[in-house]
């Protein structure tokens, strides 16, 4: 099953916990969506403002997946200490930060 497979991965052992970690990875994702809404509203970032401009569509959504990225980020870990999953999350982010060139500010000892 490929549940197994993802709980060895991920080092968890119980179902529940792999359930709370789908969870706050769902609520995360939309959370991060809501909140993004307003700060791209608030800076007048839309899709309109790139109409006029060529590629315009593909500018916009690089820039709205830049601004939300971040703010991603940080909700993860904040539900994920709610769901007392912050080692999980936060070991998660490392990973993830690494990955994206951000290698330097987590040395492991």
């Amino acid at each position: 099953m490929y549940y197994k497979r993802l709980k060895e991965k991920w080092g968890i052992s119980s179902n529940f916990q792999l359930v709370i970690i789908f969870i706050v990875f769902g609520i995360t994702g939309t959370l991060s969506v809501r909140v993004g809404k307003p700060i791209l509203d608030f800076i007048k970032l839309n899709p309109e403002s790139f109409e006029s401009i060529p590629m315009g569509d593909i500018i916009y959504w690089t820039i709205r997946i830049l601004i939300v990225f971040p703010i991603y980020q940080v909700i993860l870990i904040i539900i994920g200490a709610l769901f007392f999953q912050f080692s999980f999350f936060w070991n998660f982010e490392k990973k993830i930060l690494k990955r994206i060139g951000f290698k330097r500010f987590f040395k492991d000892y």
